[in-house]
């Protein structure tokens, strides 16, 4: 191939990938920054104090004080991050048990950021009520039976080692808007770096490999090995940062409309399984419960979803099934 074909060659592919990363970033977008901005007239008006003050008789059954359903409400409404300020604003930190923060742990990671991927799992096909009832119950199921366990074995009532505090934020708008679009930058070019790295995987044949190891979890789930791709994606950065490109491939077809929303359910439950996990794990929460036992959990609930909710239709096999649902 002549110099010249090579250079044009490769000028067609830089203009496919702006194009497919602004595609993705544009629809990530028209979904975000409404949800954003719910989330912050919400929290100006009350309604992370009124959503804590109605978790407090859930919190008594799992013998967590009442006022970690403020933390929790704080979580499900804007993300981990800020769950974990007003959790430190309390005064309290030095009060608690492994067990207690274990029990919050598993909360806070199944139901964060509801608005957000909410938003993002309705648009790949799971209905928003159906997305709150998962999470939420989810969460509080997980944390029971953590609870549970502690109860059986009589272990976590050493106090927890809290290893990180973080510095309070700014609550004006102005500092709001700020944040945000700091955010939406950093999304972009976490979005453009998994996109050219996804590519430079296919060209060197990687891809196929990683669906080869995740053949067993997508057989689990009753979906095609196709979905592979998405739920790497999503265990490892998550519905927010990496919405654009779930988005994206739910959009392209390449995967079936019942396999994604199955998928979606998976990683509704457990997604972002290295960041997410290593935060929670700085309050002093231990990792068996929040990692091993919620994926673990997420894996028999989604296998009772996609084949009691989101079941194949008749006569559909797993390399052909398109559109279920």
């Amino acid at each position: 191939m002549s110099t010249r074909n090579k250079a044009a060659k490769a000028l067609v592919g830089s203009r496919e990938f702006l194009r497919d990363l602004h595609r993705a970033y544009w629809t990530l977008l028209k979904i975000l920054l409404p949800a954003l901005i719910v989330v912050k007239v919400l929290d100006m008006v009350g309604a992370t104090d009124l959503l804590g003050r109605l978790l407090e008789p859930l919190m008594s059954v799992l013998g967590l004080p009442n006022e970690l359903g403020l933390v929790w409400a704080a979580a499900m409404l804007t993300n981990i991050y800020t769950g974990l300020v007003v959790f430190y604003e309390l005064g309290m930190s030095e009060h608690y048990t492994v067990a207690q923060m274990t029990q919050l742990g598993c909360l806070i990671l199944v139901a964060h950021a509801l608005p957000v991927e909410g938003a993002v799992a309705k648009l790949s096909g799971v209905p928003w009520r159906f997305t709150l009832v998962l999470r939420i119950a989810g969460g509080y199921v997980l944390a029971l039976v953590v609870h549970q366990c502690y109860a059986l074995t009589g272990t976590g009532g050493e106090p927890a080692q809290l290893l990180w505090e973080p510095s309070s934020r700014a609550t004006g708008v102005l500092a709001w808007i700020g944040e945000t679009f700091e955010l939406l930058l950093l999304i972009y070019v976490v979005l453009a770096t998994l996109m050219a790295g996804l590519r430079w995987l296919r060209w060197v044949g990687v891809e196929a490999l990683l669906h080869t190891l995740l053949r067993p979890l997508t057989a689990a789930l009753n979906v095609h090995r196709s979905a592979a791709q998405v739920t790497i994606i999503g265990l490892l950065l998550g519905l927010s940062f990496g919405a654009g490109l779930l988005i994206d491939e739910s959009r392209k077809g390449a995967i079936s409309r019942r396999d994604m929303r199955v998928v979606m359910c998976f990683l509704g439950i457990c997604h972002s399984v290295v960041e997410d996990t290593l935060l929670i794990m700085l309050l002093g929460a231990q990792l068996w419960a929040i990692l091993g036992l919620r994926l673990l959990f997420a894996l028999l609930i989604t296998a009772y979803i996609a084949r009691r909710i989101y079941r194949k239709p008749l006569g559909a096999n797993s390399d052909v099934a398109r559109g279920g649902g």
